[in-house]
């Protein structure tokens, strides 16, 4: 199927961005529910787990369906469960702890466990997830189908633990890889067949520190390994990307025309 073009919305600043992300995670939440019945929320590191908090507040918090959703995450460092780096602590932080979700369908990475153990057991549970409907299956791979993915751009062009120039980039068996970037830090993350399985992706730049980042990707003039962020493509889903100005400051630019607010690519 082909690709549907990426979707890219600006904001004036950062407290703008959260709130527009806030109403699209509720409305793509509102549309999983009532076409079957729950909504699947992948979570990712970087700035994801704060912005989320908004749905904690009025009027998100009384407009969801919590008992219908179902959360994952996209990486997870090898860490303890309550480590200031676990991206799951964080997420329990500043957006889980303050909403009803129901213990049950939040799905975290094992703790304890080695990278290679963690990433086992992590797609182990996402195939038990499959097979209990909970997450779709793709119409176009046997990959999960997750109803929305949650992505932060990094300063160095990556997105969850897809680094530059790792051979993570060419994984196409495995759903779920552990990576090492260096030899103090192991890190599970989704690979790119099952981000790019999605029905929504959204990928969020904030920040002056992935100006550079965020240009090179959106006018593609890298190597595509290079710049990871490139390489999430959904096959038949949608890819917004949400840019506070800060972000997209270069770009902006040499893009005059597009402004500072919701603009298609």
């Amino acid at each position: 199927m082909e690709k549907i073009k990426p979707e890219l919305r600006i904001f004036e600043s950062s407290e703008e961005l959260s709130s527009n992300l806030a109403d699209y995670v509720l409305q793509v939440a509102e549309s999983a529910v009532k076409e079957r019945g729950s909504f699947s929320l992948v979570l990712s590191g970087g700035d994801i787990p704060i912005r989320l908090g908004k749905l904690s507040k009025a009027p998100y918090v009384r407009l969801v369906e919590w008992s219908k959703w179902h959360v994952f995450w996209a990486e997870e460092n090898v860490v303890p469960k309550r480590h200031p780096d676990s991206y799951y602590w964080q997420a329990m932080q500043w957006f889980i702890s303050k909403v009803p979700l129901l213990p049950a369908h939040v799905n975290p990475v094992s703790p304890g466990l080695s990278g290679e153990s963690a990433a086992n057991s992590y797609e182990f549970t996402i195939r038990q997830q499959l097979k209990s409907r909970t997450v779709q299956v793709s119409r176009s791979t046997d990959c999960p189908r997750f109803d929305l993915i949650l992505l932060s751009l990094g300063s160095g062009g990556h997105v969850a633990s897809l680094y530059p120039n790792h051979p993570v980039l060419e994984e196409e068996s495995q759903w779920v890889a552990c990576v090492s970037k260096d030899e103090s830090c192991e890190s599970v993350t989704l690979t790119l067949p099952v981000i790019n399985a999605a029905a929504n992706v959204t990928i969020v730049a904030s920040g002056l520190d992935t100006a550079r980042p965020f240009m090179d990707t959106m006018v593609g003039r890298k190597p595509i390994r290079s710049h990871p962020a490139q390489m999430v493509l959904p096959r038949d889903g949608n890819l917004v990307w949400f840019a506070d100005a800060s972000a997209a400051s270069l770009f902006l630019r040499a893009n005059e025309p597009y402004g500072t607010s919701a603009t298609d690519t």
